[in-house]
């Protein structure tokens, strides 16, 4: 954008810059309560750190996304097959399921990501950590975010393969189900850093929604009933008074691809992990929105926390969020990284 003198910037520009227009009066200016709302908005976004990488090191961006989107829909036919067939499901805890489908399909996906990138490390949900440790890369693959709806054949899940350049994201891909028993199909969200974010190849923004009042959020809970899990009910139950409500749809990656489409304006959660986020948080990003720590903090795929939003609202979120999360912290819960592998350099 040229640069141009602060007396230069007119009521009108602004309104043309936020896509709003109001009262125009006759000297060229707008109302006061259009501009005062304008410029709130603009001073809302750009305020929180870029999490996406600045670049993709010697691996070319358009040959690392097709080889994302490529695993994730490898992944995602392995899924496919299966969803309308008998399930095989075991427990990794009281209520945390998994499935064979979740393992075939990590599966499926690392033949891709080996066969293209063999000296890159992988971070899988059900595999582990598999690979050169003192790479550049870290691919994170969630081969089926929410594999509870999937297992009820209830539309809300997703494979979802985000990499990590230095620690920042790089590329994603999130293929998400839609439909349900006897209609199901997919949707495909992908991004690369600096490159914008697509849905079935369109490109996509986030709501321009700047009110919580018009609002629909979107949260979740994890399978430890602890104080973080309380205090995310608290937040559940205050941000239904104040916004159009709340959903809880059970898949992080999905839940994140909601806002980078514009259909919900926020999402929040405590206790996810890298494979939950890598993707997703840069879809939303190169959708328009905003990513941080729920308290309010510069964010990394790492961390224990996530608030991404359509980013004119995430100021507002963060007034009753972040000071939530701050009471956690003095009642000692743990908000350190929650994993970073030995000898894995990053620009963090």
């Amino acid at each position: 954008m040229a640069k141009v003198a602060s007396s230069a910037v007119s009521s009108f520009s602004l309104g043309r810059i936020c896509g709003r227009t109001g009262t125009r009066f006759s000297n060229g200016t707008f109302s006061g309560r259009g501009l005062v709302r304008t410029v709130a908005v603009l001073s809302d976004q750009r305020r929180f750190p870029k999490i996406g990488a600045a670049g993709t090191g010697i691996v070319p961006p358009q040959q690392l996304i097709q080889v994302v989107e490529a695993a994730a829909q490898t992944g995602a036919k392995v899924v496919m097959e299966a969803v309308n067939k008998p399930r095989n499901v075991t427990y990794k805890g009281l209520t945390d399921l998994v499935t064979d489908t979740d393992k075939m399909s990590e599966e499926a996906i690392l033949e891709v990501v080996r066969k293209n990138f063999g000296d890159h490390l992988i971070l899988g949900e059900e595999g582990g950590l598999i690979g050169d440790a003192s790479s550049d890369y870290l691919w994170c693959i969630d081969p089926l975010d929410g594999t509870t709806n999937f297992a009820h054949c209830y539309p809300s899940f997703a494979v979802s393969v985000g990499v990590l350049y230095r620690g920042k994201p790089a590329a994603a891909a999130v293929v998400e189900f839609v439909g349900g028993p006897m209609c199901w199909n997919t949707r495909m969200f992908s991004a690369t850093s600096g490159g914008g974010a697509f849905c079935n190849g369109q490109k996509i923004h986030v709501s321009q929604t700047d009110q919580v009042e018009r609002s629909l959020l979107v949260t979740g809970f994890g399978y430890e009933h602890d104080e973080a899990w309380a205090t995310n009910i608290e937040l559940f139950k205050q941000l239904t008074d104040v916004s159009r409500g709340v959903r809880r749809l059970g898949a992080a990656a999905v839940d994140m691809c909601h806002v980078a489409l514009g259909i919900v304006e926020a999402y929040w959660e405590y206790r996810l992990k890298p494979w939950d986020m890598a993707a997703g948080v840069l879809i939303v990003e190169e959708a328009g929105g905003a990513v941080s720590r729920m308290d309010g903090k510069g964010f990394c795929v790492f961390d224990r926390s996530v608030l991404v939003s359509n980013n004119v609202i995430h100021t507002k979120l963060l007034e009753r969020i972040a000071p939530a999360t701050e009471n956690l912290k003095n009642k000692g819960t743990d908000f350190s990284l929650w994993f970073k592998p030995d000898k894995y350099q990053t620009d963090l």
